[in-house]
């Protein structure tokens, strides 16, 4: 894989191995459950994550954010050019705060539209913008500050503000990686027992917590900066994978009585006292370890060299985790669109089905328009010259 650092004339080339396409695969799958999960009273929500374990789409999304920035921008740092990934890293910030603040007016406006449209309120209210709609000079300030977000649109403030701090981290792996590690799991333990959060407006905390979600992140990076090979032979283990299996069917039983009440009774009160609430906003642990067994047992059935993930039918999934952001973007969009015609034309599970599946082939639409467009040519004529600075770390200017 490679990636680029520095501005368009000069940059440093990274990671001349092969893209992990589990990666693109993994995440892909999670931007169709996010699409999935956002539309409610929604039949094939039943295929999503959620429904049979304790994590979801968002544990994927974070830990993968996390690996792919250790595993490009590693070979960077280690070769001495830190300023060049932090810049290129804080620039990545930019422009997810801008497609925050896109998809923000974007999606306000689509609500506001038809709650106006069809007089109904309901829609302002359950999605949190009736706020802004009356409060527009205060809250438009408050949204620029991530303060104020609707539902749905908290995960790329919790990534713009991971995507900042990974400079740091990428700092301290470079020097004391374990120990970088092990700070970060303090702040995870610290930030859940004295409830640090950041404020959102006009009352309440971020409904990801940035110091407790860290922890997933930054455990990505140190995997893909170099800690993944010291951990991989113990998680590929007998024991180890038996354990993760164990665990990803215990939360399955779990989740079962969530969904048939009358479960309920065969779960003993000490257990129940023990494991709940179980907490999305500060990484409960329980959810952070059973995303931890899942990809213990993923490590086991998709080997990198898996014949199928080059195959066509995989494709779509691969794409759509590969142009992750604007598929992202034009979920939330799209999730709100099926909502409203579930609602107001028709909501039976034939209507279900098809506008989840339509939203799905709409993404894998975009996904496609958006890696047609990052082909073209940014500058017809161009001339690339390969320039060494030093034994390891190429350079290339472009003219």
């Amino acid at each position: 894989m490679r990636e680029t650092f520095g501005d368009a004339r000069t940059a440093v080339l990274v990671g001349p191995g092969k893209r992990d396409l589990r990666l693109d695969l993994l995440r892909g799958a999670g931007q169709w459950m996010v699409f999935l999960d956002h539309i409610p009273e929604n039949f094939l929500n039943w295929f999503t994550l959620r429904n049979y374990g304790f994590s979801d789409a968002a544990e994927i999304f974070v830990f993968i954010s996390g690996y792919s920035i250790g595993f490009s921008y590693g070979p960077a740092i280690k070769a001495g050019q830190f300023l060049a990934g932090a810049k290129r890293l804080w620039t990545r910030a930019s422009q997810l705060y801008v497609a925050h603040i896109f998809l923000f007016l974007f999606f306000t406006a689509q609500i506001a539209r038809i709650a106006a449209r069809f007089d109904n309120p309901m829609y302002k209210d359950e999605l949190n913008i009736a706020q802004f709609l009356d409060r527009t000079d205060i809250m438009i300030g408050q949204a620029l500050l991530l303060k104020y977000k609707p539902v749905n649109l908290d995960v790329l403030p919790l990534y713009i503000v991971l995507v900042i701090a990974a400079p740091a981290v990428l700092w301290g792996l470079l020097r004391r990686p374990n120990w970088t590690l092990l700070f970060s799991a303090l702040l995870y333990f610290a930030a859940r027992h004295f409830d640090w959060n950041l404020p959102s407006f006009p009352d309440g905390k971020w409904y990801f917590n940035p110091f407790a979600w860290q922890f997933l992140f930054v455990f990505g990076i140190w995997c893909g900066f170099g800690g993944g090979h010291t951990v991989r032979p113990a998680a590929l283990s007998r024991p180890i994978t038996i354990v993760a299996a164990a665990w990803l069917a215990f939360a399955f039983l779990i989740v079962m009585t969530w969904h048939v009440p009358t479960l309920e009774r065969f779960v003993p009160q000490a257990l129940v006292r023990a494991i709940y609430p179980i907490d999305k906003t500060n990484l409960d642990p329980l959810r952070l370890t059973h995303f931890l067994a899942l990809m213990v047992v993923l490590l086991r059935v998709l080997p990198p060299d898996l014949p199928g993930l080059t195959s066509k039918w995989l494709r779509p999934l691969i794409l759509c985790g590969q142009r992750s952001l604007s598929v992202f973007c034009f979920g939330v969009l799209l999730s709100f669109a099926a909502y409203w015609i579930l609602k107001q034309i028709a909501g039976g599970i034939v209507a279900q089905m098809l506008v989840s599946v339509l939203g799905i082939i709409l993404l894998v639409g975009v996904a496609w328009i958006a890696t047609l467009y990052r082909n073209l040519p940014t500058l017809f004529g161009a001339e690339t010259r390969v320039i060494r600075i030093g034994k390891d770390v190429p350079m290339v200017e472009r003219e």
